[in-house]
């Protein structure tokens, strides 16, 4: 099959970022801040995460849930994504990062919005499930890779019909298609990948941007 996605260079990822990226101020200081950190790498581009604000845009979304959340970046793009009266539950397990998260959430006005749940994330996600009902229009996995299948199945029962499930890092910095990589992380990754090829509960594109971002749109 030939090529029909371009390669992204370094100097056209540039131009893209100059004729596309609207990065407010704030947002550009809290990329700043985390590039400083050891897991930097763990930071969503700004390009993606303005790209999930527009999807947030798109379907609407009011109820929203996040697995892991890092210096909350993405968070505080979606929360300003949504209307007033919008709400998102953050899981994570780091107090020192999500502090930082909390201090922008504050400065940008939408400390309110979050809902943040400091624990395993799958302890949050039954908690929610034990609630009941099919409450979020969005959810967002970015967290620890060998747990994604169980995180997927699980945001499977929380997002409503028509909802979207975004997956991040599904093409594992290449790591998915070197035979030489067996590693618990990569394992899952690719497991997850070929799950969802023939999941027939959702729709399903994976979009070459970041370190590849699967949408997966609950039927029904």
């Amino acid at each position: 099959m030939s090529r029909r996605t371009i390669e992204l260079t370094d100097d056209l990822y540039d131009y893209l970022l100059q004729v596309s990226l609207r990065e407010p101020p704030l947002l550009a200081r809290l990329r700043e801040e985390t590039a400083a950190l050891p897991d930097a790498g763990m930071q969503i581009g700004p390009e993606q995460g303005q790209f999930m604000g527009l999807l947030i845009e798109l379907i609407g979304a009011r109820r929203v849930i996040e697995v892991g959340t890092f210096t909350g970046y993405s968070a505080l793009i979606v929360a300003g994504a949504m209307p007033d009266d919008g709400r998102l539950i953050c899981c994570d397990v780091n107090e020192e990062t999500t502090a930082i998260a909390r201090r922008y959430w504050a400065e940008a006005g939408v400390a309110d919005k979050i809902d943040l749940r400091l624990a395993p994330a799958t302890e949050t996600l039954d908690g929610l499930i034990a609630e009941g009902g099919r409450p979020f229009d969005f959810a967002f996995v970015d967290a620890d890779k060998e747990n994604y299948g169980a995180y997927y199945e699980r945001l499977l029962k929380l997002v409503r019909p028509g909802g979207l499930i975004a997956i991040d890092n599904v093409l594992w910095s290449g790591s998915v298609i070197d035979p030489e990589k067996s590693d618990a992380d990569t394992e899952a990754i690719r497991d997850l990948n070929a799950k969802l090829k023939d999941d027939e509960r959702v729709s399903l594109s994976l979009v070459p941007i970041g370190d590849g971002l699967t949408l997966a749109r609950l039927r029904g």
